[in-house]
C-alpha cells in the first residue's frame, strides 16, 4: 500500500506549483480518512506509518511527500515528515523545486454565500504564495447539523460536508456577487477571517468526530488541505453559540403564536399548543437555539426523521401536526422577514411531506407493546429512548409486560421512570447480589435512561451486532463506568475503544 502511495507521489516531481503539490498530498492522505481502527485513528496510525516508510525509500519522490506532510498532516505527523525530510537531505535526496514554496501562503479575505433559511453556507476563503497564484478555498457548511454539547466541548453550528479549490477567484466572487443581488432567496456578504476559522475548525471537527459523516464522496481528498488552509486563518475569533431558551421564553413563543392570525383556523388547540411546544423544542435543541427558523429542509426533517423517531404522539396529534407547522411557518416567516418566496416553498414541503409522515410515523403499540407500558416507559415522550430503556431494564417477559412478585412487592406496579422503583426491579434481576454490584448496575441504568452520553447506547448496539449477550454487555459498560468516573471525555474515548472489541471465540 505505501509503494503504491510512493509511485503516486511520483507526480510531485513533475509539478512546478505548491497548490498543485499540496493537492496531491492531500489526495494521498485522503485515501484513508474518516476510517477508525482500535484506540486510533487510522489517519494517525498509518499516516505516521506511510512517513516512517517514505523516510527509508529515501527517493526523491519520498522526499517530496515528506515535504508535503510536513506541513499538511497532522501536528505528529508534521514533526515526524520535517525530521525524516532533513535527514534525506542530509544524505544529498534532491528537493522538488516548490519544497520552499509549500504552505507558505497568506490569507486574503473570506465570505459567505448563504441561502436565507440558514440551510447551507458557502464559505469561501482567498489565498495567495507571496501574491502569486491566487486561488480559493470553497467548505459547503450544512447548517442543519449541530453538534451536541454534552462532550464538554463548544457546539458546532453546523457540519462541513465538502470542500474545493478554485483557481478562477474573480470568475467566483463575480457570480456570488450577482447572485446575491439577484436572487431573492441568497445572500453573500464578506466575513472576519478570525471567526471564519473559529467556525470552520469547530465544524471541520464535529465532522471528524461523526461516524460515516454525509459528505461528499471526493471530501477526503481535499481534508488534509482544508485542515491546513484553515490553520493559515488568523487565530482569535470566536464561534457562534446558540441562544438559550428556558420554559418560561418557549411558552411566550407558544402563547404568541396560537394568538396569532395565522393559527386561527387550527380547530383543536389543545392539539395544536402540544404540536407548537415539539416544534419549539425541535428549534431550540436541535438547530442551534432557532426555534423560528423556518425552511423547506428543516420541516422535512422534523416530520420525517425527529419526530418519527423521537417523539410519542397520540393521534390526535398525528393528525394536526402538518398543519400547526403550516401556521407555525407563515407566523415565524412574518417574525424573521422571511420573503415570499421562502414560506411559499416551505409550504410546498410540508405538504409534499404530509403523506410520507403518516407512512413513517409508527406508534410501537403497533409493533406489540401494550400502550400502558409504553406510556410508562416514556412519560417524557421520548420515543428514542424507548429500545435503551427496555435493554437497561428486566421487565421485559411474557407479553411484554412486568409480571411476578419481588417479596411483597407486585412488579406489575412498578414505575420504570422512578429511581427506587428501578432499584427493586434490579434487585429481581439479580437476587442475591451485593449492594455494590447493584450499585454499579443502577448508575448503568440511570444513564442508560437518561441517554447519557449518546455513546453508551450505541456501543451497547454495536456490541449485540458483534455477537455479545446483554448481560455481557452490560457488565463491559459498568467496567468502563467505574474506570473513568465522572470524566466524561475519557468515558466517549472509552466507550470508542470498546466499541470496536470482538467477542470471544
Amino acid at each position: 500500500m505505501f509503494d503504491d502511495m510512493l509511485r503516486h507521489a511520483r507526480e510531485l516531481l513533475a509539478v512546478r506549483s505548491p497548490l498543485d503539490a499540496e493537492l496531491i498530498v492531500s489526495e494521498i492522505l485522503g485515501s484513508w480518512w474518516g476510517h477508525r481502527i482500535g484506540e486510533g485513528e487510522v489517519e494517525e496510525v498509518i499516516g505516521e506509518a506511510l512517513v516512517d516508510h517514505a523516510g527509508q525509500a529515501g527517493t526523491p519522490a519520498a522526499l517530496a511527500l515528506l515535504t508535503g506532510i510536513s506541513y499538511l498532516g497532522t501536528t505528529r505527523q508534521q514533526a515526524k515528515a520535517e525530521r525524516a525530510a532533513l535527514a534525506l537531505m542530509d544524505r544529498g535526496v534532491a528537493r522538488p523545486g516548490w519544497a520552499d514554496r509549500v504552505g507558505a501562503v497568506a490569507h486574503e479575505e473570506c465570505y459567505v454565500s448563504r441561502d436565507v433559511y440558514g440551510d447551507q453556507d458557502s464559505i469561501i476563503c482567498t489565498y495567495t504564495y507571496g501574491g502569486a497564484e491566487r486561488h480559493a478555498l470553497v467548505v459547503l457548511v450544512d447548517r442543519n447539523k449541530a453538534a451536541p454539547t454534552g462532550n464538554g466541548g463548544p457546539p458546532a453550528f453546523g457540519m462541513v460536508r465538502d470542500a474545493w479549490v478554485s483557481s478562477q477567484v474573480g470568475t467566483l466572487l463575480d457570480h456570488c456577487r450577482r447572485e446575491g443581488r439577484t436572487n431573492p432567496l441568497m445572500r453573500f456578504e464578506q466575513l472576519d477571517p478570525r471567526d471564519t476559522r473559529a467556525v470552520l475548525q469547530r465544524a471541520l471537527e464535529f465532522t471528524n468526530e461523526t461516524i460515516d459523516p454525509p459528505v461528499n464522496e471526493n471530501f477526503g481528498s481535499y481534508h488534509a488541505f482544508l485542515r491546513a488552509r484553515v490553520r493559515a486563518l488568523p487565530p482569535g475569533g470566536r464561534p457562534p453559540r446558540p441562544e438559550t431558551y428556558g420554559k418560561d421564553r418557549r411558552a411566550k413563543i407558544a402563547v404568541s403564536f396560537l394568538a396569532s392570525d395565522e393559527a386561527e383556523d387550527l380547530s383543536d388547540r389543545s392539539a395544536a399548543s402540544r404540536c407548537v411546544d415539539r416544534i419549539i423544542d425541535y428549534g431550540c435543541a436541535h438547530d442551534f437555539g432557532r426555534p423560528l427558523r423556518v425552511s423547506p429542509i428543516k420541516s422535512e426533517m422534523f416530520l420525517l426523521d425527529w419526530l418519527p423517531r423521537k417523539v410519542l404522539l397520540s393521534p390526535t396529534e398525528q393528525e394536526a401536526v402538518p398543519h400547526v407547522l403550516a401556521a407555525w411557518v407563515r407566523w415565524a416567516g412574518r417574525q424573521t422577514g422571511l420573503p415570499e418566496e421562502g414560506v411559499r416553498a416551505t409550504l410546498d414541503a410540508i405538504w409534499d411531506a404530509t403523506t410520507k409522515f403518516a407512512e413513517a410515523y409508527r406508534d410501537p403499540s403497533a409493533f406489540g407493546l401494550e400502550r400502558e407500558l409504553v406510556d410508562r416507559l416514556l412519560p417524557d415522550g421520548d420515543l428514542e429512548a424507548l429500545p435503551r430503556r427496555a435493554f437497561a431494564l428486566p421487565f421485559l417477559s411474557g407479553k411484554h409486560r412486568l409480571s411476578g412478585r419481588h417479596g411483597s412487592i407486585d412488579l406489575s406496579t412498578l414505575d420504570p421512570s422512578d429511581p427506587d422503583d428501578r432499584r427493586v426491579m434490579l434487585e429481581f434481576e439479580h437476587p442475591g447480589a451485593p449492594a455494590d454490584h447493584l450499585d454499579s448496575h443502577e448508575r448503568l441504568t440511570e444513564r442508560l435512561w437518561n441517554g447519557d452520553p449518546p455513546q453508551l447506547w450505541e456501543t451497547a448496539q454495536a456490541l449485540l451486532d458483534v455477537g455479545y449477550e446483554r448481560h455481557e454487555i452490560l457488565h463491559k459498560l459498568i467496567d468502563v463506568l467505574d474506570r473513568c468516573g465522572d470524566d466524561d471525555a475519557e468515558l466517549v474515548k472509552s466507550l470508542r475503544v470498546l466499541r470496536h472489541e470482538p467477542p470471544p471465540e
